[in-house]
């Protein structure tokens, strides 16, 4: 049984999730965090596999555990790690040709680590 700490931040997620959707004009920038890292990526979620079924492919994916950003870092839970994964993301965004996207916050505060993220994607270019 999950704790109630996360059983709520999970209803937050899919809550959001009914009206954030990402499409391959514009992708949905999923974010995750755990106490030591933070993850990124970059999803089309009209993604059709072959069965017909709809699942959301990862366009780019990026987290304190990548291993030139690893190296670099020497602790990845906290606001510092989060601007430089911004900046990640925003850069092999670019580089790949997606400039706008939506943001999902992954049912988390729009606060300290996720806000940091989001500003540093912004100031490295993306739009949202």
């Amino acid at each position: 049984m999950k704790n109630d700490k996360e059983l709520r931040r999970w209803r937050r997620h899919w809550h959001g999730r009914k009206k954030v959707i990402g499409t391959p004009e514009r992708p949905r920038l999923n974010v995750f965090r755990s106490s030591k890292h933070i993850y990124c990526q970059i999803i089309d979620d009209t993604f059709i596999d072959k069965t017909g079924a709809h699942s959301g492919q990862t366009l780019l994916a990026c987290s304190t555990l990548s291993e030139n950003i690893h190296k670099e870092l020497k602790y990845g839970g906290n606001k510092k790690a989060a601007e430089i994964i911004g900046k990640e993301i925003a850069k092999l965004a670019l580089a790949k040709g997606i400039n706008k996207i939506t943001f999902d916050r992954g049912g988390y505060l729009y606060h300290g680590r996720i806000k940091a993220l989001a500003e540093a994607a912004r100031q490295a270019g993306l739009q949202f």
